[in-house]
Formats: structure tokens, sequence, C-alpha cells
């Protein structure tokens, strides 16, 4: 998992640089999670997210990755990810029908209930519990967090477009992880993105 996090990490810097100063020139809104719909919008289909509480609940009835949008109401690239990538028609379309999709603001000062745990807002980290177990203590916004069916949150941090997130979500989508190694997987990948 090293090798897939220095992977994706390294190429959302390259990209990170790039984008900030772009994103700084154009001064165009980014999209907005709906709380109440738990849509996100931006140029293309819309995600539906749902809560923690909501893919434990799915879980107990089929059990299938989840996929965690760790995100800051501040972060600038955590809105871009909505916009370009979780607004992507396909990228929607996969996510929807191979994970159970999740919105986490990792500074919420709810209390998550999440595989017998109870989590809570740190205020010496300035974010909840949960967030700091998703991320292995490593706080970057945004963090791509994919649990596998029984398994533990794999994070991977960094702003992704679709077809960087597509490589990502389809070794777990399509039951690879614990299978084959990710680099042997990327090898042989044929992206459709």
């Amino acid at each position: 998992m090293n090798q897939l996090k220095r992977t994706f990490f390294l190429g959302a810097f390259g990209v990170g640089l790039t984008g900030l100063l772009w994103l700084l020139a154009s001064g165009k809104p980014a999209s907005v999670v709906d709380a109440g719909t738990g849509k996100a919008s931006g140029s293309g289909e819309t995600m539906t997210w749902m809560s923690i509480e909501e893919a434990a609940g799915k879980l107990e009835k089929e059990q299938r990755p989840v996929l965690i949008d760790l995100y800051t109401t501040w972060c600038g690239w955590c809105k871009q990810m909505d916009k370009k990538t979780y607004s992507n028609k396909k990228v929607a379309a996969y996510l929807q029908e191979k994970f159970y999709p999740v919105k986490v603001d990792a500074e919420t000062h709810a209390t998550i209930k999440w595989g017998g745990r109870t989590f809570q807002f740190n205020p010496n980290y300035r974010a909840n519990e949960f967030a700091l177990y998703l991320a292995h203590g490593q706080l970057e916004f945004p963090t791509t967090i994919i649990i596998p069916p029984g398994g533990e949150p794999q994070a991977i941090p960094g702003y992704m477009e679709p077809k960087e997130l597509e490589l990502l979500v389809k070794y777990f989508g399509e039951g690879k992880y614990g299978q084959v190694s990710f680099d042997q997987y990327q090898r042989s990948f044929k992206p459709s993105w």
C-alpha cells in the first residue's frame, strides 16, 4: 500500500501546484455539497453521498468497499475534487455501483460511531478522532479513504482527477485488493475514463 500511496501522492502534488495557480487565477466558484441531499453539484452528474451510519447499515446487508471523501469546509482542493472528479458522470456511476460513498468533514463536532467504537471531536487536533483514525493521524485534505470489506482504512491523500481516481477505485471495486499486488494491477490496467 505504501507504493500505492506514494504513486497517488506524487501525482497529486504535481497536479496540485499547477492547479492551485489556475484556481487562484480563475476565480470560478467551486461546487457545493448540499448537506440536506448529500449531493455534490458541479459540471457533470451529481454524486449521492450517504452518512457513515447509512454505510454501516448497508454493510450489514451487502459487503462492498466504503469510499470516504475526507474533507474540510475551507479546503479549496476538496471543492475542486467535488466539481471536477465526483461530478464526473463515469466516476459517479462507478462509485454508486461498487462502493458505499460517504463524505466526512474532518472537523465535525458530531459523534461518529463506526466498527463498535465512538469517535468525538478532539480539540487538540481541531479534528474529529474518526478523521485521525481514517488517515492514520496524517491529516491532509482532501484524502480519499477506502475501507475494503473486513479491512482497515487505506488513505490516499491529495486531489485526484477522474483518470487518477479510476485506477485506485477499480483496484478496490473489482476486488483486486488483497488478491493482486497494486504494482501488478497497475501494469495491466487499461483506463477507460
